[in-house]
């Protein structure tokens, strides 16, 4: 299994997100949009409720599914 890093930068569609695991919420990673058009905009994903670290793979299609909710007007995820 292609287990991600702790940190690493990832482009997913162009977009570049700082990934990082946080060891403090076992299972979570935070996601900052360093590219989007709102300084420190992103999001955090909990994966699990243990220290399993995530595949790549599993970040990559949060990211994509992450900027399918993203109005590209405004650079957020607008409510409904």
């Amino acid at each position: 299994m292609d287990v991600a890093p702790d940190y690493q930068q990832l482009i997913v569609n162009g977009e570049v997100f700082d990934v990082r695991y946080d060891p403090e919420q076992p299972g979570a990673y935070h996601f900052a949009w360093v590219t989007g058009p709102n300084p420190g905009y992103g999001f955090t994903s909990r994966f699990s409720s243990d220290d399993t670290r995530q595949p790549r793979q599993v970040l990559i299609d949060s990211i994509t599914g992450f900027l399918a909710q993203v109005d590209p007007q405004t650079g957020y995820i607008e409510d409904a």
